[in-house]
């Protein structure tokens, strides 16, 4: 891959800011396209919020984005031009819950979570009086809901959207919610050598139009150019994809100012918390006890386990999200392992306690994303900040898994953000990007 120092001072047709999934599609897209277009990237790698780490022996896996599902045609399609394997999770044994509760009513519980979801999709978007509520005011309204469904339901926000229920705005989650439109679990599958492997695989295809640990500092434009500031260079482009998170296009440096209601736009947003754990085993033991390896806890909050073992690797990926990824942010790597550890054993028994290695990825605060895997908006009352967002600012686009229409906050909807935003670019320079 092209380094900084090759980056050449001219005018390009576009510059793509951000090599994670949005990045890479857009820049793919538009040089297909025929257009002179550079992909810069603050991090020495490809992937944003897809990374990946190897264990002692060489085998790789996922610290960041990871699964895919069989409705998600971008992943799918990207997976199969580039030859990359894809593998269906476990999906044998029973899940656990801690604390123990009877399979039965697991079961019952879930299924009104789904119901209650289904309620919250069905709400009317321009109902003025839900757009000042958060998520638990509006759960703390359905007063016909069981109490343990709604717990539940507050849980589930914590895992997957890692903020508090008590941060997000009600609307945006169920605007979020209503675009992922999966019928098979989301977690259905993955990659058998990552899904970092397949942005490697873009990266490849770029060539010298990548260039690496090249972070922006700010942006001068106007009605038909911008003009960014690197460390050490000034690039000039008929068009800007800023294809990164909300939180982190909202931090640059703007000339002249961003107008008031952009400002405001980005200041709705806030991150999510996530720490991401791989667990090695020597066997998934677990499956020998009629056990799925998934496990989903009610005490404490934001905690999450399932079977990520393929052919080379046995193994749970288990996720720490939400307030508790606060709590366990920048504490001791030991104390956390000792912390997971005993909560595997309470939940898959003695066995559990035979890890042979971990692999901890925090994503809270990270300096180019400011956490995972999604921002989310906090701001009650803020129902257009997507919307503005999407229009851009005069010749420069912005462009994330955010505010992807489709299966925001996946691999899958920022690939969709990407091409989509390519196709946008491509129309305004007078060229077609389909």
């Amino acid at each position: 891959m092209a380094g900084a120092d090759r980056l050449e001072n001219r005018q390009y047709d576009v510059i793509v800011v951000g090599a994670g999934f949005t990045g890479l599609a857009a820049a793919s897209q538009l040089r297909e396209a025929g257009l002179d277009v550079v992909l810069i990237e603050a991090r020495d790698t490809v992937g944003g919020r897809v990374s990946s780490e190897r264990f002692e022996d060489g085998v790789r896996v996922d610290t960041g984005g990871q699964f895919v599902c069989r409705d998600m045609p971008e992943v799918l399609a990207l997976a199969k031009t580039h030859d990359r394997r894809i593998l269906m999770a476990y999906d044998g044994g029973n899940p656990t819950y801690q604390p123990s509760i009877p399979l039965e009513k697991g079961y019952e519980i879930w299924q009104g979570v789904d119901a209650l979801r289904e309620r919250m999709i069905a709400t009317d978007p321009a109902d003025a009086s839900l757009h000042r509520l958060t998520v638990s005011d509006w759960v703390a309204r359905q007063e016909d809901v069981p109490d343990d469904v709604r717990r539940s339901f507050l849980r589930l926000v914590k895992g997957l959207w890692c903020r508090s229920p008590d941060d997000v705005a009600f609307f945006y989650l169920a605007s979020n919610d209503r675009r992922i439109t999966n019928t098979h679990s989301e977690m259905e599958a993955f990659l058998e050598d990552t899904m970092h492997a397949l942005a490697e695989d873009m990266a490849r295809a770029l060539g010298d139009r990548l260039h690496l640990s090249t972070p922006v500092k700010a942006l001068t434009y106007t009605d038909d150019a911008v003009t960014i500031d690197t460390a050490d260079k000034k690039l000039s482009a008929r068009r800007v994809i800023l294809a990164v998170p909300p939180i982190m296009a909202g931090r640059l440096t703007y000339d002249p100012p961003l107008p008031e209601t952009l400002a405001e736009a980005f200041s709705a947003w806030g991150a999510g918390s996530v720490i991401k754990l791989n667990i090695r085993y020597d066997a998934p033991f677990w499956r020998k006890k009629d056990q799925s390896g998934s496990v989903m806890w009610s005490d404490p909050q934001g905690l999450y386990a399932c079977d990520a073992s393929r052919p080379d690797y046995s193994g749970l990926v288990m996720f720490v999200g939400g307030p508790l990824a606060l709590e366990w942010h920048a504490r001791p790597a030991e104390d956390l392992q000792a912390f997971v550890a005993e909560r595997l054993v309470a939940a898959l028994g003695p066995q559990a306690a035979s890890i042979r290695e971990f692999s901890i990825r925090d994503w809270t605060d990270d300096p180019w994303s400011d956490g995972a895997y999604s921002d989310v908006i906090v701001r009650p009352g803020a129902i257009d900040a997507e919307d503005v967002l999407r229009k851009g600012l005069g010749p420069v686009r912005f462009a994330s898994s955010e505010l992807s229409l489709s299966y925001p906050g996946y691999v899958e909807g920022a690939i969709w953000a990407g091409k989509s935003a390519a196709r946008t670019v491509a129309v305004e320079l007078g060229v077609s990007a389909e």
